[in-house]
């Protein structure tokens, strides 16, 4: 199998969808990995690591999707790559069809075979989803507090360091409460 790995082009997305790593891994059991130049450079996986590993660099964009039976990315394809998908391939990414009617419409319209992150299951957990849950939870709070401070116009005040010291509204996210909570109470004892 060819599996095509394209540099990410939305918009602040430096992620790449597939390590050097595992590129050597899927070449060493007989697959050939096409990767886009630059792919991996906004993470920190310079091209010389893919050559290492290797993977067949190439400049264009659209030949990671000519060549490619798998496409291996990071988030939903762009309008861009849209008719770039074809009968008979695999993409394999994050989709969130529910957020988007013409991503949904594009993806039937091609005939590409679509394997969504957020949708694969494993012993009733969802393996892939639960680590962009947890640091958007964290993130939630860091930016929270960040527009929150007083330069923001919040009222300056540490939420946890000095609870008595000022009065304040804030917004308290329970996006990672429920992570939170299993690593600090055992399980059957009371929160309060």
């Amino acid at each position: 199998m060819i599996v095509g790995v394209p540099k990410e082009i939305k918009g602040q997305e430096y992620r790449v969808a597939l390590l050097p790593s595992a590129a050597y891994q899927l070449i060493k059991r007989g697959h050939q990995v096409i990767v886009e130049k630059n792919a991996g450079a906004g993470a920190g996986y310079p091209d010389a690591d893919y050559n290492q590993a290797g993977a067949t660099l190439v400049a264009d964009h659209t030949a990671v999707f000519e060549k490619a039976d798998l496409v291996v990315k990071v988030k939903e394809p762009q309008p861009s790559e849209y008719p770039l998908l074809r009968p008979g391939q695999i993409l394999f990414t994050y989709l969130h069809l529910a957020a988007s009617r013409p991503l949904t419409e594009a993806l039937m319209k091609s005939g590409v075979t679509g394997l969504a992150y957020e949708t694969i299951e494993l012993n009733r957990r969802l393996p892939l989803l639960e680590p962009m849950s947890e640091i958007a939870g964290r993130m939630s709070i860091l930016v929270g507090g960040y527009f929150l401070a007083k330069h923001n116009g919040g009222a300056a005040c540490c939420w946890e360091a000095c609870r008595e010291c000022c009065r304040a509204e804030s917004l308290c996210s329970a996006a990672e409460l429920p992570a939170l909570t299993q690593r600090v109470w055992p399980k059957g004892s009371a929160l309060m």
